[in-house]
């Protein structure tokens, strides 16, 4: 049984396609560990206006707790 000729165009036509996938996905995820390190500075980033975000609304929820007026019904610019 003889090699057919058509064999290895095929093989490259198989291959070419696998072979820029390849390259694509290296060119992609050349840059991921930059982008971690940009997510882990977001994330305390975040953390913190959260931590500040919980104060505030501790806070306001103390102050309703020791007042007898409602404090809902207040004007919008509220001040300590």
């Amino acid at each position: 049984m003889a090699l057919d000729r058509r064999w290895p165009l095929a093989l490259f036509r198989g291959a070419v396609p696998v072979a820029l996938g390849l390259l694509l996905w290296v060119a992609v995820t050349g840059g991921e560990q930059e982008r971690q390190q940009t997510l882990k500075g977001r994330r305390a980033a975040d953390l913190t206006h959260e931590r500040r975000h919980n104060e505030l609304l501790m806070a306001a929820l103390r102050e309703a707790a020791e007042t007898e007026d409602n404090v809902a019904h207040r004007p919008v610019p509220w001040r300590k």
